[in-house]
């Protein structure tokens, strides 16, 4: 048994989609979770810059003495190096290889869609693992810079700037043929239902941070951390900007899972 909390941390508030599926999936443990709203986006910066920003995220969370750490984040999972996760004095995760595996289960036609931040797009690691994964898969990647800044913004719901910009983006995914689409950035649920109505019913979609809350739990009980709790688990929240309207925006993350503490922190000193 083993009481410490679970670290998540994105580049931002998506990553509070997959706070929100460890809260139901496992609520005797307690999370702390960093949002670096201050440098969000990542995707667009270039790789030594999100890896100096991974270190300092995650240095950040094992002050907080966390047992297990998720980077809920396509960008650093796709960009971090695994040399170093691997060096790390507690587990970590990233959200790429649930998504993967779930997309080669999901495909029949083995014509699979990739979205995700530059960086995460630019880095091919989807490609690389669903290429093991699946024989001859066919993968249509496309980068959606304006996604995290529009959910980001509460621009979500039916909005029609974002639904110009899917219109955009997918247009060409959709029209390539895909059976299965990997929403590759924990903000993208937030756009879900817009995505999914635009490239229809016969498209399956892949949220990684959903699938990386199913994996951290049965991680937990592999590694015998889990808590032994089942209920009272708690969240603290901390970011990097000013927490003003947090408490609005956790709420169209987490919906009924909102709830708990939030402090700001100056991360550039970890």
């Amino acid at each position: 048994m083993d009481t410490r909390p679970i670290g998540v941390f994105d580049s931002g508030l998506g990553g509070l989609t997959a706070v929100r599926q460890l809260r139901r999936l496992l609520p005797g443990e307690d999370i702390v979770y960093f949002g670096d709203t201050g440098r969000v986006p990542y995707g667009s910066r270039g790789h030594d810059v999100i890896v100096r920003y991974a270190q300092q995220d995650i240095r950040f969370l094992l002050s907080q003495n966390v047992k297990f750490i998720m980077a809920a984040c396509g960008t650093v999972s796709s960009t971090y190096p695994s040399a170093e996760a691997a060096q790390l004095p507690v587990p970590y995760t990233g959200v790429i290889g649930a998504a993967a595996r779930a997309a080669a289960t999901a495909t029949k036609n083995k014509r699979i869609g990739v979205i995700g931040t530059a960086a995460t797009i630019r880095s091919d690691s989807y490609a690389t693992q669903l290429k093991d994964l699946v024989p001859g898969v066919q993968i249509f990647a496309r980068a959606c810079p304006l996604f995290v800044p529009l959910v980001e913004n509460g621009y979500v719901n039916g909005d029609k700037v974002t639904q110009l910009m899917i219109e955009e983006y997918l247009t060409p995914v959709r029209d390539s043929g895909i059976d299965t689409l990997i929403l590759g950035c924990t903000h993208y649920p937030l756009l879900k239902k817009m995505i999914g109505d635009f490239v229809g019913d016969s498209v399956t979609l892949i949220d990684p941070g959903k699938l990386t809350a199913i994996a951290t739990a049965t991680a937990l009980d592999d590694l015998g951390i889990s808590s032994g709790r089942s209920t009272g688990g708690t969240t603290r929240f901390f970011v990097s900007d000013t927490p003003d309207g947090f408490a609005k925006q956790e709420r169209l993350f987490m919906g009924s899972e909102a709830g708990g503490p939030v402090e700001q922190i100056a991360i550039e000193t970890y």
